[in-house]
């Protein structure tokens, strides 16, 4: 009896020190570093060489997923012949790849009587890229979608996903003002969007303050310019931010609610970038923002490091430009 008594404990034992690896085996993982790339709007205004070099560069790269702002350029046709054959260019990649609109995609789209025809094709878009749940790429990411609330069953393109303590998502928020448009009675699309992003970051902050995660980071195409967000009694003053600010709402719900979260909160957009300089993260409190410009530009997260998030080294020879009048070249994106 006591013989087998013993065996039993030391049974429980090692059962208990197998479940304790275990546990550490995944919080190491959770913890673990790893890196992602964003490509920004404007790789595609002269065809799609230029994306699909980027593409192939990103191939070789390390990388937990990859983000592509936008698929086709403003003097491009939005033709459902083009949407596919830039859908089949992202989706052969041997990398996640995460698709999100631009307004070049759908908002300065005509119709053959010279009229908006953008709620058609964004619907079109969801239809092509954002039907299924997962990414586009090898191997699929899993992706969870805002269309899985039924009040918001349209709006597919807004996404979310995790690598280890970081919940990325995606916000349809296009460069062109977020779509507002000045003409009375014009708004509806962009009121209803507004909508369903509010509801959309809400349940964003809602997931990283109760997983305890160490940061949220939220991709656009437009830049809603939080750090530039007035505060005090300056706020209060109409001069302080122009009129008809397209982001004005989403910008002071995503600084209300970066207050009531520990973790970082880092916007990426492709906001244009001034001549000579490079893609580069500014904090305000807990709150980052980056500009990609029209570049590709490769992060890296590290949970044990001084600074969550590092900027990859960028190619040299070819340097940024001013997006005003040119399109700067895509930056190589380095193998480690």
């Amino acid at each position: 009896m006591a013989r087998a008594r013993l065996i039993a404990l030391l049974g429980a034992a090692l059962l208990s020190t197998c479940a304790f690896a275990a546990k550490d085996a995944h919080e190491g993982k959770e913890d673990a570093a790893h890196r992602f790339a964003v490509i920004g709007h404007g790789l595609t205004e002269t065809g799609d060489k230029r994306l699909k070099h980027t593409l192939d560069e990103i191939d070789d790269a390390p990388l937990a997923f990859v983000v592509v702002t936008g698929v086709k350029g403003t003097g491009e046709p939005c033709s459902d012949k083009l949407y596919q054959q830039r859908r089949e260019l992202v989706d052969a990649t041997r990398r996640p790849v995460v698709v999100l609109p631009a307004g070049s995609d759908w908002t300065e789209c005509r119709n053959s009587a010279g009229r908006t025809n953008a709620i058609e094709r964004l619907n079109r878009m969801r239809e092509l890229y954002y039907g299924e749940g997962s990414a586009l790429g090898k191997p699929r990411l899993a992706l969870t979608r805002l269309s899985t609330s039924p009040r918001f069953r349209s709006y597919a393109e807004n996404a979310h996903w995790s690598v280890g303590k970081v919940l990325y998502a995606t916000l349809n928020l296009p460069a062109n003002n977020n779509h507002y448009l000045t003409e009375a009675g014009r708004n509806s699309e962009y009121e209803d969007r507004l909508v369903a992003n509010r509801f959309w970051l809400n349940r964003l902050f809602t997931l990283a303050r109760r997983d305890k995660l160490d940061a949220l980071v939220l991709f656009s195409e437009g830049d809603i310019k939080a750090l530039s967000q007035p505060t005090g009694l300056r706020a209060l003053l109409r001069s302080a931010m122009p009129e008809n600010d397209g982001f004005a709402e989403t910008r002071r719900q995503v600084l209300a609610l970066a207050q009531k979260y520990r973790g970082k909160v880092l916007l990426i957009d492709s906001g244009r970038l001034v001549k000579g300089a490079r893609p580069a993260i500014a904090w305000q409190g807990n709150v980052g923002h980056l500009s990609t410009g029209a570049q590709a530009v490769e992060l890296q997260v590290d949970p044990g490091a001084k600074a969550l998030f590092t900027i990859g080294k960028a190619d040299a020879a070819h340097p940024a430009e001013d997006d005003e009048h040119a399109h700067p070249k895509a930056e190589s994106l380095k193998k480690e």
